[in-house]
This record gives C-alpha cells, sequence and structure tokens, in this order.
C-alpha cells in the first residue's frame, strides 16, 4: 500500500472536522506536562471543543482550498489544532486562559469566521465574551429602560388609586 493511502484517512479526518467550523486555533504544547494535558483536553470537551494532534503536512492537505489555508505560516514544530463549530471564541477564550496556568502552551495563530490572526490576534479574541454571555447583556441593555418605564407607570397607577 502507498504511504499517500495510508495518510489519505487522516487528511479526510481533519477535513471533516474543519467542514463547518467557526474558528480554528493552533497550538505548540511542546513542555506541558501529561496532567496539564488532560486538565486542559477537558475543558475543551466539556466547551464542545475538538483538540488533536495531527502532523502538520496533513493539516496543510486538508486545509488546502479552505478558509483555514490561512494557518500555513503557523504549522510549524509540534501542533495541536483546537476546533469549534459553534462558539467561534471559546477555544481561544480557554487556551489563553489556561496558558496562563501553563505557561509552556504557546498559542501560535487560528482561523475564526475565515480570517486568519496571529498570536497576538488571538489574544485579543480571547478576552471576547461568548456568544451567549454577549446576548444576555444585549437583551439585559434592551429590558432596562422597558423595566423602568412599567415601574414609574406602576407608581403612577398606585398614586391615582390612593387619591380615589
Amino acid at each position: 500500500m502507498a504511504k499517500v493511502e495510508l495518510k489519505q484517512p487522516v487528511v479526510n479526518e481533519i477535513k471533516e472536522l474543519l467542514d463547518g467550523a467557526e474558528t480554528a486555533v493552533v497550538v505548540d504544547y511542546r513542555g506541558i506536562t501529561v496532567a496539564q494535558d488532560t486538565e486542559l483536553r477537558k475543558k475543551l470537551r466539556e466547551a464542545g471543543i475538538s483538540y488533536k494532534v495531527y502532523k502538520n503536512t496533513m493539516i496543510r492537505f486538508a486545509a488546502k482550498g479552505t478558509a483555514f489555508e490561512g494557518l500555513d505560516p503557523v504549522l510549524e514544530g509540534p501542533t495541536a489544532i483546537a476546533v469549534s463549530k459553534t462558539d467561534a471564541t471559546a477555544p481561544a477564550r480557554i487556551l489563553a486562559e489556561f496558558a496562563k496556568t501553563a505557561p509552556a502552551l504557546e498559542i501560535k495563530g487560528g482561523v475564526v469566521e475565515g480570517v486568519f490572526y496571529d498570536a497576538q490576534g488571538m489574544q485579543k479574541i480571547s478576552v471576547i465574551p461568548s456568544r451567549e454571555i454577549l446576548l444576555g447583556k444585549l437583551l439585559g441593555s434592551i429590558q432596562s429602560p422597558i423595566t423602568n418605564f412599567v415601574r414609574v407607570l406602576k407608581q403612577i397607577a398606585d398614586g391615582q388609586g390612593a387619591e380615589a
């Protein structure tokens, strides 16, 4: 069996992983302990994020012709990739938070919603709250004036009822 035929299933697995993904973040995991890696994988799994170690050439082949082709410049050395299909900022947020306790973990870069960001760009993205939190804040800011208006109307109605 030719080498290409042996590698094709791995490339197809990566293509399937990247298909429909919002975000892919590439990290250098060199220097983290097994315990730290296990903890990181658990946090990512709980957030619905796929995290795997692949060869750089396999990622390049799988990303060719997709929005994730921009990852090519950061595919050097040991590489793990964290992919999210639901929350665009979750991988960067979780990896950056974990890197505070495990400085050996280095974010190389990533693609968020079709745009490539280097390590500094991914750090900026990591501080953006999740979609649910942003929607909650928006709803709260919309609901607050309405709630205050209803309170004023209720006080006016209660005041008129006391006069009658």
